[in-house]
């Protein structure tokens, strides 16, 4: 997959190296003092993890400071008592008096001893609750923290995250070719690399980029040729086109896709516009992928959600692996106003050989995803030898030309991803907004919900309501309960029958923000502004389709 590595990688590279868990600012802070080094940042917090913070000394109270102080030898200002019939204060108090010159003090009447009666005009004031320091606000209690917890099995996974798990799906033959094929090409992959802490820092994978001939909603085979897609702040290479192992792969996933698509309800964001003749029975299909090759278990990519900004909001990413089996890791990002109540729980999926993670509508609205790295691992041992295609390629040239196909199956410790895509034509790069920097901006999800206070875009009838007023209502009204996601109705108006699409009555808000500074020397110009859909002319989304309705999640 293709991430927005960020400072979040460095925070789990760090973290993944300490004895003692710490808390983020501690890592920062390491980070910052280590200029950016994982490893040097590590050390230091592991030098520190045996050292005991320094208690604060408890003081004695006030008793004791007025007990230690009847032992002192300096003398003290007897401050006669003014006139009884004007005393505002009991001796009996002891509480501490302050004088000003321009008061004057009687000199006929000796100072009160302590067994004086208090007057009687005046309530008696216990000294105590003048003088004694407030009590400490205690640190509110932070919710319980729930161990991770590993989904084994699809059925845990979709109760836990909106991701599905489905083994095997490619044939087995198919899924050994089209491994053999991407290792041999990873060798000339590259790490991504971007500024972070004024220091230019390289990812722990080998990534590349791959596209379709066609952006699989027309015929037209330039479209990636007259596109100039951009990744982490600056202009990328033109991409690979699939290889045959990977064009077969993907129409085989854009059916599992689809057919999960049909069962799952909806958001209104989601892409509606359909992929043109001949495709009417698809829901979902790939036209990129971002491919990385993890080697060794060392290897990994940090917490991050995906870059939004060609995919489009509640997108859909399905996520091939081939070779050893990793583990694959989602992490809620709690919203701001529940942060009090609840806390995030990791949640890791074992990902064997030639098995797919959906990661379906609002997993990137909602979740963070990692490959962590692995104290130990198990080594991926094929069950095919590599195809003759491979065997010419450049990975076997060494190889000795008489020697058997079948003595070239050797184990491997590589784990290729594969993450099939859809970029939206609705968010072609020449639609992307630019920053005050000329670069593109990328496109953020609301994940902590600090927009909540907005109005929402939610129920929209089948007519094309293009009146503020009548959308308002129809905002207004009770959600359709219905679970059938391609229910035949009859049309607006009775003009026949047509297909309903219902979708959940959330929607999520989103933001374009500067990102230049991931290439220029860390410098951005911090350009942000709430992407509006419909103004911007995004779409069509499912909310816009002709018998779209809400119903409640």
């Amino acid at each position: 997959m293709t991430p927005n590595e960020d400072t979040d990688t460095l925070i789990a590279l760090v973290s993944s190296q300490l004895n003692l868990p710490s808390n983020i600012d501690a890592m920062l802070e390491a980070l910052v003092q280590s200029n950016g080094n994982p490893q040097d940042a590590a050390k230091s917090l592991n030098n520190q993890g045996k050292i005991n913070p320094k208690k604060r000394k408890q003081g004695g109270g006030l008793q004791s400071w007025l007990d230690k102080g009847k032992g002192s030898k300096v003398a003290r200002r007897e401050i006669p008592e003014a006139s009884s019939s004007h005393s505002t204060r009991s001796d009996a108090s002891l509480e501490p008096v302050l004088t000003d010159s321009s008061i004057p003090l009687s000199p006929s009447k000796p100072s009160c001893s302590s067994s004086k009666v208090p007057s009687s005009n005046k309530p008696v004031v216990d000294l105590m609750s003048i003088l004694r320091q407030p009590e400490p606000t205690s640190p509110k209690k932070k919710p319980p923290q729930a161990p991770p917890l590993t989904l084994s099995n699809p059925a845990m996974i979709a109760q836990h995250v909106p991701c599905t798990l489905h083994t095997s799906v490619l044939p087995p033959k198919l899924a050994s070719d089209l491994f053999y094929t991407m290792l041999a090409r990873s060798k000339t992959w590259k790490r991504n690399k971007w500024w972070l802490f004024e220091r230019v820092v390289e990812s722990p994978h080998r990534t590349s980029f791959f596209a379709r001939k066609t952006d699989g909603v027309s015929a037209d085979e330039s479209w990636q040729e007259a596109a100039q897609f951009w990744y982490n702040g600056r202009p990328t290479d033109p991409p690979e086109v699939f290889p045959p192992e990977m064009e077969n792969a993907c129409s085989i996933i854009e059916r599992v896709v689809s057919e999960q698509l049909r069962t799952r309800q909806r958001f209104g964001l989601e892409w509606g516009g359909g992929f043109g003749a001949g495709n009417e029975d698809l829901l979902w299909r790939a036209n990129v992928a971002a491919s990385n090759c993890y080697e060794g278990r060392n290897e990994s990519v940090g917490w991050h959600s995906d870059q939004m900004q060609y995919l489009g909001p509640y997108c859909t990413i399905a996520s091939l692996s081939l070779g050893t089996r990793r583990n694959f890791s989602l992490r809620e990002v709690v919203p701001a106003h529940e942060a009090e109540t609840r806390r995030a729980r990791t949640f890791n999926i074992p990902l064997p050989h030639n098995s797919l993670v959906i990661m379906h509508a609002s997993c990137q609205e909602r979740f963070k995803h990692s490959i962590p790295p692995q104290s130990s691992m198990d080594v991926y041992r094929p069950a095919y030898p590599p195809p003759t295609s491979t065997l010419e390629s450049d990975a076997f040239s060494n190889s000795d030309s008489n020697i058997s196909t079948s003595t070239l199956i050797e184990p491997s410790n590589c784990r290729i991803n594969i993450t099939f895509r859809f970029y939206r034509p609705d968010f072609r790069p020449e639609s992307i907004p630019r920053c005050k920097c000329g670069v593109p901006m990328i496109l953020r999800a609301d994940m902590k919900q600090r927009l909540r206070d907005e109005s929402d875009l939610t129920a929209i009838t089948a007519d094309a309501v293009t009146n503020k007023k009548e959308r308002e209502i129809l905002r207004r009204k009770e959600p359709i309960k219905d679970e059938d996601q391609s229910k035949e109705s009859e049309g607006p108006q009775g003009h026949g029958s047509t297909t309903t699409y219902t979708y959940v009555d959330r929607t999520d808000k989103y933001w374009w923000t500067c990102y230049a500074g991931a290439q220029n020397d860390g410098k951005g110009c911090a350009t942000w502004q709430v992407m509006d859909f419909e103004g911007e002319g995004r779409g069509p989304g499912v909310f816009q389709l002709p018998g779209a309705r809400c119903v409640s999640q």
